[in-house]
């Protein structure tokens, strides 16, 4: 066995951690521990929205859509993320919420991993 060798299943494991596979708030001996980026699968009942609206953001993000309608909100624009593969990314500073206009699916990416940074939950 090698230790520094995770073999997983992001629909199971991203229940155990509120969707994130990878970031700082992983384990420190566990692979999937990184300082560097955090990675999330998102699966979002239709009208299931953001709880709060996330400003100064400290990381750039990539969303990317795996399955259902998407909408990301960010400051002037609205976009809709409705066939699988459809992505956004949005830099350090650009505040954002989002909507499931339908059940989804949604592979997040974010980097750096910022440690203290975490949504209320509802």
């Amino acid at each position: 066995m090698n230790d520094s060798v995770y073999v997983g299943n992001a629909g199971k494991d991203a229940a155990l951690d509120r969707g994130w596979l990878l970031g700082h708030f992983k384990d420190s001996g566990d692979p999937r521990h990184s300082e560097d980026v955090e990675i999330k699968w998102g699966v979002h009942e239709a009208g299931e929205e953001r709880s709060v609206w996330v400003s100064a953001e400290e990381r750039t993000a990539l969303l990317v859509l795996i399955s259902g309608r998407f909408r990301v909100e960010i400051p002037g624009r609205s976009v809709l993320l409705e066939q699988q593969g459809d992505y956004v990314v949005w830099g350090r500073g650009v505040g954002h919420s989002w909507y499931a206009e339908e059940e989804s699916v949604v592979l997040t990416v974010r980097w750096p991993s910022v440690p203290g940074y975490r949504v209320p939950e509802r």
